[in-house]
């Protein structure tokens, strides 16, 4: 059984005005909390942006819904309209739970901070935090516990780093940055020369710039450049699981899905978007816009603005129609088969 967590209480007509969402039904029922379709009770609001769910709405429990214009119900239940639900219901998760700082600002006693470091009085530095010298912590961050930061990296303002995330020497963070845990920022790159008595470590001398409103999803590695910087644009996110290269280029407002593997070198536009398991060769250009579907190989540069799919991937259209001819290859192969007999 689900706990009201939620300390706020709010009329539906008001909350539509707090979202600019269209009301439909009843303004006075009192909402207190937020839940999925499935399992909203009385007093929960829901909402339903994948038609996959509408078949919930018959049976849900909820008080109110947060639909899309186009959809029609046949039960009598309020509704809020708006032409996107899913980020609508986000706003009032916020409402419901808004966000508060996890720590007070200050630094834990547990926590070792080197000399010459520039911390402000409105971070935030955790239990067993382990902070290098030269390194700059904007107004507002919080480190939660158990963070690395090495030598002469900048954070900036507002930025959450969550416990066990490691960011390497000379390491550039933006403002509003999200790390989830365990990630680690500024690890060498993998680069290795051939040479008479084995395999020769290239030094990496670069670092790792990360934009502003970004965010890193848990267990991501960030490889520092081999010369100069692996740079992540702009409010790009990334999902848990990510290999990112040394020297790798990714623009602004980028989705990178887990399990993606990016090589070196490789430049990726702005608006891409990497679904889950993509594996990126190095040294190539991804364009502006494109998008590529799970588990897809590419293996040369492609343009943007296009979809693509499969290994080496292709056009999207292509692919399908790539995948739907060899799903008829073993009836192909009997026919084959048939006619050779016939022939011999």
């Amino acid at each position: 059984m689900k706990k009201i967590r939620s300390k706020i209480s709010l009329k539906l007509s008001e909350l539509a005005q707090k979202v600019d969402a269209q009301l439909e039904g009843n303004g006075d029922i009192v909402i207190k909390d937020v839940s999925p379709i499935e399992t909203a009770q009385s007093g929960e609001i829901s909402f339903v942006a994948n038609l996959a769910y509408l078949e919930h709405i018959a049976n849900s429990d909820a008080s109110a819904l947060v639909l899309s214009p186009e959809i029609t119900i046949s039960r009598d239940i309020p509704v809020l309209r708006h032409k996107n639900p899913y980020l609508t219901f986000s706003k009032i998760v916020d409402i419901f739970y808004p966000v508060e700082k996890k720590l007070r600002p200050g630094t834990d006693s547990s926590a070792v901070v080197a000399s010459e470091t520039e911390i402000a009085e409105s971070a935030a530095v955790g239990p067993l935090c382990n902070i290098g010298e030269g390194t700059k912590i904007g107004n507002n961050s919080q480190l939660i516990s158990s963070v690395y930061i090495g030598k002469n990296v900048i954070i900036g303002d507002n930025c959450l780093i969550y416990p066990g995330v490691v960011i390497i020497d000379d390491s550039e963070i933006g403002n509003n940055v999200i790390i989830h845990a365990s990630t680690v920022i500024g690890s060498d790159g993998f680069g290795y020369a051939e040479s008479e008595s084995g395999l020769q470590k290239i030094q990496q001398i670069g670092w790792v710039k990360i934009e502003d409103d970004v965010e890193i999803g848990s267990n991501v590695s960030i490889d520092r450049g081999a010369l100069g910087a692996t740079l992540i644009g702009e409010a790009t996110k990334i999902d848990n699981l990510v290999q990112v290269g040394h020297n790798v280029q990714i623009g602004k407002h980028s989705i990178i899905i887990s399990q993606v593997g990016i090589s070196g070198s490789t430049t990726i536009g702005n608006q891409v978007i990497l679904a889950g398991q993509v594996g990126v060769a190095g040294h190539i250009k991804i364009g502006d816009g494109a998008k590529v579907g799970g588990q897809s190989g590419i293996t040369k540069s492609i343009d943007g603005n296009k979809k693509y799919m499969g290994t080496p991937a292709v056009d999207f259209m292509e692919s399908a129609r790539m995948e739907a001819s060899l799903r008829k290859l073993p009836k192909l192969l009997k026919r084959v088969k048939k006619l050779e007999k016939k022939n011999q």
